[in-house]
């Protein structure tokens, strides 16, 4: 049994999903082959050298569930596109680069965070090309700390009032971005997260039937999705 799971936007402020997921951690992912974190696993990520206490906790609980035999595999998402080799050393996890191929249920399945499907918000993508671009990389993690925990405070806030102005299929995925990636990695089965609207779709890639799993944030509720020899199923469960 495989899990995967996205978007928790791990804080102090929501000690209802830290719980949650600990708790998932020792019943559940425990008895897992290998746990896939798609991204915005934190919900703001300043560099490694920022970590607080409440983030060596989670990595502590991510190295027990390491050492326990289950693999895990960390995908950057929007929110925490600067976690580093030092969270993944300390927390025994394998960063994953976005996209990634993995071997699901006996077939090639693509693993993605989502937000680079979004291309009809042009205003993101621009902001993301900047934000992922090594120069730019470098110069963040040049910054000082204090510097970069303003800046992540100020895209935070710019970001959730942009959000609520956008029309909703704007912040959905392209739906010809996602067959020409599917199509590109040679794929019928994509994962992702991201847009917080789990579902299963069904499309055509090449005149061949295709599959987009959704994977559902935690909030309200948490989801998780499971792969095995049946094939996937995702379901949510309650935090409390």
């Amino acid at each position: 049994m495989i899990l995967l799971i996205s978007d928790l936007h791990l804080e102090e402020q929501r000690p209802d999903i830290t719980r949650a997921f600990l708790r998932f951690l020792e019943v559940r992912a425990a008895q897992a082959e290998a746990l896939y974190i798609l991204g915005d696993f934190f919900e703001v990520w300043v560099g490694d050298d920022g970590m607080t206490p409440f983030q060596h906790e989670i990595a502590g609980a991510l190295r027990a569930l390491s050492e326990s035999g289950t693999r895990i595999y960390l995908m950057h998402g929007n929110r925490d596109f600067m976690i580093g080799k030092a969270f993944c050393r300390e927390a025994g996890c394998t960063l994953l680069a976005d996209p990634h191929v993995a071997q699901l249920g006996g077939e090639r399945v693509l693993l993605m965070h989502g937000d680079s499907l979004c291309t009809r918000d042009e205003g993101y993508m621009r902001l993301r090309r900047w934000l992922r671009n090594p120069l730019s990389l470098f110069i963040l993690h040049n910054l000082s700390l204090a510097k970069r925990q303003q800046l992540a405070q100020k895209l935070r806030s710019s970001s959730k009032q942009e959000t609520r102005m956008k029309a909703s299929d704007i912040v959905d995925v392209t739906p010809d971005e996602v067959v020409r990636i599917m199509r590109r990695y040679k794929v019928h089965t994509l994962i992702h997260g991201h847009t917080h609207r789990p579902a299963t779709h069904s499309l055509q890639v090449d005149n061949q039937p295709a599959t987009r799993i959704v994977l559902g944030d935690w909030d309200r509720q948490g989801w998780a999705l499971q792969a095995d020899e049946s094939g996937f199923q995702q379901a949510a469960f309650e935090l409390n």
